[in-house]
């Protein structure tokens, strides 16, 4: 519809008229006709300029040779209009300038395109410009040059390869249109592609121009609304391409920054030539990553015939729908060098590649390697080339568009002339091809979660922390249950934890119950012995029936130490320790009144205050009740106010849960063993004081021993529980309990009973008295020797 507009406003005459002479610089072709189109393409991709000379002067360096076909589509397609009698009685000629890839080129062709050959091609008319509609410019940045220029006379401008989202302004370009779609399609599609591809950082390069500026800027915007991080920036400076110095400072930097990005791809939104030096750039330097190509350069030639360029990583690209154009291979093949009609870019052509001999070689083994123009120039020589290689250099995208662009003018044309009326509908669809390499970490295996790292947009693997688990793919670390699971050891499940205790079937176990049952066999045969030799003096220096509560105490000792093995229940927890502590109080209490009774008996030179007092407290009965009350005292308030009780251990990475007894009141179990250990030091100092009294049967000087180990037993005992835990911490306090079992039964009941066994002659009164006799002679003797 645009064009119809366009067409209706310029073209309200038919110019007819002699051509009038057109300026050299820039290369140009020029066909008369009744409605002239003007062509601006780039054939000469870039220009080079002497800034030593005044004015500078510029020279167009870089032949394109798929540009210079580009330009003969546009002459084919209007030759076809012409010879096809689209256009009844009116002829189409055309304008074509080679800009050389500079706008200051660009610019100065449009303004001779705008002079009036009828106001005697002096200066530019706005109002009546012999050119009516312009085909071109390939660039973005020489496209909005054109245009503001354009938009003065409302002359059409099509352009072919403009794809600046710019240019979509009509409040600034009113008459600019295009046979490609804008950059906004591609944009969306790239950034569409990005997070199809599950990519969540990016990085992005542009240059300081319409096209790379303004189209880096819509990428970027599109990533933020699809919450895609972008890694870095770089907009290449306008002067890129002209200032060495500069053009070296910036891509060490842009090499720095592609090095050290997390970026998973890397879009490159500029034109081809800045295109060609990064990748050869980052050849160099070795650097492999996923490129994102632009329309620009997506399917060019030379940049995928670059030696080594499969090395630059993966890359895929968008491109508009592609089609050949109709008829013009053979047209290039069969009659484009035979036209009559002057065409100076044919000659230019031919200048660079002057044609080959006529060859009978087959097409499928031709040398298409198209020599450089640069290299040719300065050694002064031409290489062939077979014009059958150019047929390999007709693309399917841009020649296509300015075979578009030339039937919608023809098409408009037709219109105003009262033919059909047709509409051109532009085409966005686009082609992408997948890639599956990625530079930062999309998922993990199982055990490890995907974390950003800091100050950056790629995510990293991390591994799970201390009782987390994973199963991979990227999914966040979730807790087991610290109290019933522990995870395994890949960190990718929880499992269920074990019960844990000191069981029957333990080795420890068994050695502390065949202990345990040794101790409780030995007592009641022990027992037994001093039933049955109840009325010797033997038994009667032991204490008579307090040997026999002693032994009883002692049996209960030994029975206690199952509730320290097996499964920990809420009575044994309860039961273990303070029936412990009462048993053992009564044993040791029963041990103190049997060495009262020996201390008070063979002493004779205590004085009257202080024989008196012990004799006095020389009732076996009465000490025995009132020390074992204080420990049941005890006892009974550990037991009532805070009594030990079942826990539940276990850590992030156990396996098991630790079933064990806690202590309930430190404080009162301290109490307790203070109190046994508080009696046994007074036994101690008894049985010390005694190992001097006419003692036939040596009862002191056991239990001194027997005293000496318990408590030796017991200060061992306090560090080693104390820095000890898992199940063997119960075993330790079984294993310190039946030590102080034994010592009282091999130190204060064994030697009893080997007399009563092996000794018997020993085991009567005359014995003893004989012994008390000797032991007071010989301290008389003593005493008179002095």
């Amino acid at each position: 519809m645009w064009v119809l507009l366009l067409l209706i406003v310029t073209v309200t005459s038919i110019v007819s008229g002699p051509s009038c002479s057109v300026n050299h610089n820039p290369r140009h072709i020029y066909v008369p006709g009744d409605i002239v189109v003007g062509g601006l393409f780039p054939v000469y991709l870039q220009v080079k300029t002497n800034g030593s000379t005044i004015p500078p002067q510029k020279t167009c360096i870089d032949y394109d040779v798929q540009m210079f076909l580009r330009s003969q589509v546009m002459i084919y397609a209007i030759q076809e209009i012409n010879r096809s009698q689209m256009l009844p009685n009116v002829s189409v000629g055309y304008e074509i300038y080679d800009t050389c890839g500079d706008v200051t080129n660009a610019v100065r062709a449009t303004l001779s395109m705008m002079e009036d050959i009828q106001g005697q091609g002096v200066k530019p008319n706005v109002t009546t410009p012999h050119v009516k509609v312009v085909i071109g410019e390939r660039y973005s940045e020489k496209s909005i040059a054109v245009a503001r220029l354009l938009a003065l006379p409302l002359v059409a401008q099509i352009s072919y390869s403009s794809t600046s989202e710019l240019l979509s302004r009509k409040c600034k370009f009113p008459s600019f249109l295009r046979t490609v779609s804008s950059d906004e399609h591609q944009t969306i599609a790239i950034a569409e592609l990005v997070k199809h591809l599950t990519w969540e950082s990016v990085g992005v390069i542009g240059s300081d121009d319409e096209y790379g500026k303004y189209g880096a800027e819509r990428l970027i915007d599109h990533f933020n609304d699809r919450k895609l991080c972008v890694d870095f920036k770089e907009i290449l400076s306008a002067n890129f391409l002209l200032n060495e110095t500069r053009k070296q400072t910036e891509l060490a930097m842009l090499m720095s920054k592609i090095r050290n990005s997390s970026a998973e791809a890397i879009v490159i939104f500029t034109a081809e030539l800045n295109v060609r030096i990064i990748l050869k750039e980052v050849l160099r330097m070795g650097i492999s990553r996923i490129w994102i190509a632009c329309d620009t350069w997506a399917t060019n030639k030379d940049l995928s015939e670059m030696p080594d360029i499969q090395k630059v990583g993966r890359v895929f690209g968008f491109i508009p729908k592609r089609n050949k154009v109709p008829g013009f291979h053979e047209y290039v093949r069969d009659s484009m060098f035979q036209s009559k009609a002057h065409n100076s870019f044919i000659h230019e052509f031919m200048c660079h590649y002057p044609p080959c001999p006529d060859s009978l070689v087959d097409e499928s083994v031709l040398n298409c390697t198209l020599p450089d123009t640069k290299s040719q120039s300065e050694s002064g020589g031409r290489t062939c080339l077979d014009r059958r290689c150019l047929l390999k250099y007709i693309d399917k995208d841009e020649s296509y568009y300015i075979y578009l662009a030339v039937k919608v003018i023809a098409q408009g044309l037709r219109s105003l002339l009262n033919c059909d009326n047709v509409r051109c509908k532009r085409n966005a669809s686009f082609a992408v091809w997948e890639v599956t390499f990625a530079n930062c970490c999309k998922t993990c295996n199982p055990g490890y979660e995907l974390i950003s790292k800091i100050n950056s947009c790629c995510k990293e693997c991390s591994l799970c922390s201390r009782g987390y688990i994973s199963t991979g793919g990227g999914k966040k670390c979730v807790a087991c249950h610290p109290q019933s699971e522990y995870t395994s050891s890949d960190m990718d499940r929880c499992l269920m934890k074990t019960i844990e205790y000191l069981g029957w079937t333990d080795a420890f176990t068994t050695v502390l119950v065949s202990f345990d049952v040794l101790g409780i066999v030995v007592s009641l045969l022990v027992a037994i012995l001093f039933a049955v030799d109840q009325r010797t003096p033997i038994v009667k220096s032991t204490g008579g029936y307090l040997s026999f509560l002693e032994l009883l105490s002692l049996l209960a000792c030994f029975c206690c130490i199952s509730m320290f093995l097996g499964e920990p229940t809420k009575t044994t927890c309860m039961a273990g320790l303070p029936l412990f502590g009462m048993a053992f109080t009564v044993c040791v209490s029963c041990i103190l009144a049997n060495l009262l009774q020996i201390f008070v008996g063979f002493t004779f030179d205590l004085r009257v205050t202080v024989g008196d007092t012990l004799k006095r407290l020389n009732r076996p009965i009465a000490v025995v009740t009132c020390c074992s009350a204080v420990q049941v005292a005890v006892c009974v308030l550990w037991l009532t106010y805070a009594p030990p009780f079942i826990v539940e251990s276990s850590r992030f990475d156990e396996a098991t849960i630790l079933l064990e007894c806690n202590k309930g009141s430190k404080m009162l179990f301290g109490a307790m063993l203070t109190y046994i250990a508080l009696l046994a030091v007074v036994c101690f100092l008894f049985a010390f004081k005694g190992k001097q009294l006419p003692d036939l049967y040596k009862n002191a000087s056991f239990v001194s021993i027997s005293m000496m180990i318990f408590l030796v037993v017991w200060i061992v005992f306090i560090p080693v529980y104390i820095n000890m835990s898992g199940k063997y911490q119960r075993a330790i306090e079984a294993a310190a309990i039946l030590v102080s079992n034994y010592s009282v039964l091999c130190c204060h009941f064994a030697p009893k009973c080997y007399i009563m066994l092996f000794r018997k002659e020993l085991n009567n009164e005359s014995a003893i008295i004989n012994y008390i006799r000797k032991h007071y002679e010989k301290k008389g003797m003593a005493v008179v020797s002095k």
